[in-house]
């Protein structure tokens, strides 16, 4: 006869004697063994260690929020915003949510890397934390430890509680969210499943319509299995749905309310309306891939198909691309998850170990799906939203299988589930045959044995049996573990960055990025040999192909001309034989060149290629010398902004070297109509503007199709050919407050 799980809450007749808060802090359940709460407590330390070790070697991280979170650090209308520049002009293309705890940091303790980064890493510990508590409420420690430390040691959790991009508080307030929908599971209380509302509503103004992708699955969990009447079910999921919209919304309804004229431009948008932001290129358009203002196409909505986010269908997560990120335990999930709700499934109905299975195990089905056919923007570290899934999963069924060891049936499972574990690492490792390649094979030959200790564990004595389920956790983690071993020894820096060893995520089309320790886009490629260290490495290639907006090159290609027939940049790194290519805006013919430094040992993107910053400062920011600085930072505190430049990344690169307001032209992509030429005109009269600077974006303004309003182009034409052009080591400026000779007055 199948076990269920004693449920700690209702097996008792009179509710649990209950501890003071601290004593229960400190101790843990008055009828846990002693070696509990010291042992999730060392788990929260090593965590905290681990996610601190070395945090300063990513710098500034993504430059496009910490930029914001400089501006918000200085500006109590900037930070309510989100805006990327003090000054206010243009905001980040997210609700701000994720960039208050940074904003505040910065603004108690200054601007540095520890100030930006650790807000992250507390995200991460208490995403550690909560997940624990939610396991452990209905299942055993054991169960909560192992759920903790497989979270921990994934790898993309390691890199994203260590950047500051609004997933860690994303994927925090999701593991809240199940938490609360639990709790009510429980006992019916509407202030539970209230509070889950609350918790989805904050987390819509980290990531908007991401956050509500295991809503539904959760509604129908809790209005088939909760312990209370069906129209108090309902009435229950009404007033949890409304307690969302309130905690999202409120922030929706002044920012749309707010007169236009006199707040930040809504970044990512094309008519400057946040709702527009949030159905659109943050919503409808990443499933459909139909974004305006992008910088990639899509992939395919249905079946199988490949764009510039990577190819879609049900292996996407376990593919080059993305496998390495989360998917190392991800075919134990799945297999403990059927195995948890069979073993549950005829149970009362109110039975909340199947509840947690139904809930954990929906949330992850749900999200895996949205992500594996998504055709819009996908980047590898939005995994992370799948981490705690998996975790709970992972801690819940390997434990109940573990009191269904009598079972032969049960123990086969569990042996297949450590088996599976251990073949996919294998797997996994083999992508990285350079890294570490005695590990595959250890992994390998020992999980086997494990799994098939385990399979005979209910014939095993209570002592060999421990041993093989000792064995078969560490080598089910001993591959992610590596991993995130290699991502805490790796800095971060760009918008798109991946996790583990170089070489461990290759992403197809636009996917990657120049971040290190992760691959860039797509890894080495065949032919470039990476060399030197400390992220200034050189890169040797022997293809290239044409650059986008006729500006550098990646690896040793330079196309002729750019839009506007400006002649293109120097190539970006290494050097090779180029070949003819279509850039993003007018056809370019690629040289021979030779190029500057590559900026990381993984990938393509070379610094100082596209206009000085991975795809002239859209993916990442410039190096601003001593002498720019210098040279732009003068007289800055007679003007509004200091200097405008062509891209979030760009402009934040320049805001942060000064800490200075620097106004973003056409928000991330370069692609917002934000300012129009008319407007800039106008704030130039004014002598709200001192320097423009050159190169930058997609150089016209113009997304993913031609989408895009192509203001910045034509800012960057009239510029061009009316203002002095000041040239600062290999930074190209404007100054605005110096017009040619014979082209008359500054506005016309």
């Amino acid at each position: 006869m199948t076990t269920i799980p004693t449920d700690p809450i209702t097996a008792a007749g009179a509710p649990p004697f209950r501890q003071p808060r601290l004593a229960r802090l400190w101790r843990g359940r008055a009828d846990d063994p002693r070696w509990v709460r010291p042992a999730f407590l060392g788990v929260l330390l090593l965590t905290l260690v681990a996610y601190l070790w070395d945090l300063s070697a990513s710098g500034y991280a993504n430059s496009f929020y910490s930029a914001a979170a400089q501006a918000g650090g200085v500006s109590w209308k900037a930070l309510f915003f989100g805006s990327l520049d003090s000054a206010n002009a243009i905001t980040v293309d997210k609700p701000p949510a994720s960039l208050w705890p940074m904003a505040l940091s910065v603004r108690i303790f200054g601007l540095s890397s520890w100030a930006i980064l650790v807000p992250q890493v507390l995200m991460g510990v208490g995403t550690v934390a909560v997940l624990y508590a939610a396991v452990r409420r209905r299942f055993s420690a054991a169960a909560g430890l192992i759920a903790a430390g497989v979270l921990a040691t994934t790898p993309v959790a390691a890199l994203m509680f260590r950047f500051n991009n609004p997933d860690a508080l994303l994927a925090l307030l999701m593991t809240v969210t199940v938490y609360f929908v639990l709790r009510a599971l429980e006992d019916g209380r509407t202030k539970w499943l209230v509070w889950a509302g609350v918790a989805v509503g904050f987390a819509f103004l980290a990531k908007t319509l991401q956050a509500f992708l295991i809503l539904p699955p959760l509604a129908v969990v809790y209005a088939v299995f909760a312990p209370t009447t069906v129209r108090r079910r309902l009435a229950q999921i009404g007033l949890s749905a409304g307690a969302m919209v309130v905690a999202g919304g409120w922030w929706t309804a002044i920012v749309e309310l707010w007169p236009a004229s006199s707040r930040p431009y809504i970044g990512g948008s094309q008519n400057n309306s946040f709702l527009e932001l949030t159905f659109g290129y943050n919503g409808l358009g990443r499933i459909s891939g139909d974004e305006t203002g992008s910088v990639g196409g899509g992939g395919g909505g249905g079946g199988r198909g490949m764009g510039g986010w990577g190819e879609t269908g049900l292996d996407r997560m376990f593919n080059s691309e993305i496998g390495s990120q989360i998917s190392w335990l991800l075919p134990a999930a799945l297999i403990l998850l059927v195995a948890g709700v069979v073993i549950t499934w005829r149970a009362k109905r109110t039975e909340t170990a199947r509840g947690a299975f139904l809930v954990w195990g929906s949330s992850l089905l749900m999200t895996l799906l949205i992500f594996s056919f998504m055709a819009g923007i996908f980047h590898q570290y939005y995994t992370v939203a799948l981490a705690p899934y998996i975790a709970a999963l992972v801690g819940m069924g390997v434990t109940v299988l573990w009191e269904e060891r009598g079972r032969v049936a049960w123990a086969a499972v569990l042996g297949v589930a450590v088996a599976t574990t251990a073949v996919w690492a294998y797997v996994l490792l083999g992508r990285t045959p350079d890294y570490l390649p005695w590990l595959r094979w250890a992994v390998l030959v020992v999980g086997l044995a494990a799994a098939l200790g385990l399979a005979v564990a209910g014939r095993l004595n209570r002592t060999f049996a421990l041993s093989a389920a000792g064995v078969g956790l560490v080598a089910s983690l001993a591959a992610p573990f590596a991993y995130t071993v290699s991502t805490l020894n790796s800095a971060h820096t760009g918008s798109i960055v991946t996790a583990g060893p170089a070489g461990a995520s290759r992403m197809g089309g636009m996917g990657g990025g120049p971040g290190r320790g992760g691959g860039g886009w797509g890894g080495p490629r065949t032919g470039q040999t990476p060399t030197g260290k400390g992220g200034q490495a050189g890169q040797t290639g022997q293809a290239g192909q044409a650059g986008r907006n006729g500006r550098a090159g990646a690896n040793g290609q330079a196309p002729a001309n750019g839009p506007g027939g400006r002649l293109g940049q120097p190539p970006a790194g290494g050097q090779g034989s180029g070949q003819q290519g279509k850039g993003w805006q007018g056809r370019g013919q690629a040289q021979n060149g030779r190029g500057q430094a590559g900026r990381g040992p993984g990938g393509w993107m070379a610094e100082g290629g596209f206009g000085g910053g991975g795809m002239g400062g859209l993916l990442d920011g410039q190096q601003v010398s001593a002498k720019v600085k210098t040279k732009i930072s003068a007289h800055a505190d007679d003007y509004t902004w200091m200097a405008a430049a062509i891209g979030s990344q760009n402009a934040a690169s320049y805001q942060l070297a000064t800490q200075m307001p620097v106004m973003a032209i056409g928000g991330f992509n370069g692609s917002d109509p934000s300012p129009t030429l008319a407007q800039f005109k106008k704030d130039v009269t004014d002598g709200k503007i001192h320097y423009f600077v050159a190169g930058g974006g997609m150089g016209g303004g113009m997304g993913r199709g031609g989408s895009g309003s192509g203001a910045a182009s034509k800012i960057t034409s009239w510029v061009e050919g009316r203002f002095v052009k000041v040239t600062v080591g290999s930074a190209t400026l404007y100054d605005l407050t110096q017009v040619k000779a014979g082209t008359g007055t500054s506005g016309s």
